[in-house]
């Protein structure tokens, strides 16, 4: 699992849509055992404090991820979500109370051998992709357990279960993704990617561990450099972080930053 190593290092998938100061609506993350940091990024819960007066529509920003996560109330409602190539918005009612499981880019197909395309772009339900672990979690998880305890749940599970696998790295694919992260998702994906495969088989691997293109993923990590470096509206119009990561215009980086986000920087960041 070392050979994952430098995913966790240079990459930091986050989903900014739900602000801390909500009183309403509160997300956290945890971080998973270090046996298994390398798999996973983090375990995390969206829940309401009280019910809401309508119905929340939660956005899910592009990451790169695959996550698996499950009603709380209702373990037996567990889903898999693939990697996005734009934001999405779903209706999740008044009352809620989400947990789930986020992969580092490529981590799912590493350790379950799903083809990550196959899940792209859409949220499906577990017992059809992953019918054991579905099962499992249908009878390990109980809705009156902490989400601190279910943590510890599922760190347990999860590091048995990777131990149990004995899994295989193709290293142009992984030398090819930590040059993605160096470079901040800022290449030329045809050119740059020269690992020693053809752009055909680059195409197929990226396909089947990450669910997408290697040029199709490097603009979502690109997207994600933008939002960790937590620009404000002033700074984003004063250092023009975009022109870093090769957007030639302010134009061309708020439609691109739209695509993965569902609002404009401004929005985002005011």
């Amino acid at each position: 699992m070392n050979e994952l190593k430098t995913i966790r290092e240079y990459y930091r998938p986050i989903q900014p849509t739900v602000s801390a100061n909500d009183n309403e609506i509160s997300y956290q993350e945890s971080k998973p055992n270090k046996e298994i940091e390398n798999l996973i990024y983090c375990f995390w819960q969206l829940k309401t404090q009280k019910p809401l007066n309508s119905d929340y529509n939660y956005r899910v920003v592009s990451d790169g991820c695959i996550d698996i996560f499950f009603d709380h109330k209702q373990p037996t409602e567990n889903f898999v979500m693939g990697f996005c190539r734009k934001f999405i918005q779903f209706p999740i009612g008044k009352d809620f109370d989400f947990i789930g499981i986020r992969f580092l880019p490529s981590a799912f197909t590493h350790l379950f051998g799903v083809d990550a395309k196959t899940l792209s772009n859409q949220s499906q339900e577990l017992n059809k992709i992953l019918p054991n672990f579905s099962e499992w979690i249908n009878s390990k998880i109980k809705p009156a357990d902490s989400f601190e305890n279910i943590t510890k749940i599922l760190n347990e599970k999860l590091i048995e279960f990777s131990k149990l696998q004995n899994i295989s790295y193709d290293h142009r694919f992984l030398d090819s993704l930590n040059l993605i992260f160096k470079r901040n998702g800022f290449l030329d994906t045809e050119k740059d990617l020269n690992t020693g495969i053809s752009p055909r088989q680059l195409r197929r691997i990226f396909n089947f561990y990450i669910g997408t293109t290697a040029k199709s993923f490097s603009n979502v990590v690109r997207f994600q450099y933008i939002l960790n470096a937590k620009p404000s509206k002033q700074s984003l119009k004063e250092n023009k972080l975009y022109f870093d990561v090769g957007f030639f215009d302010q134009a061309h980086f708020i439609k691109n930053f739209k695509t993965y986000y569902g609002v404009t920087p401004s929005e985002a960041f005011g």
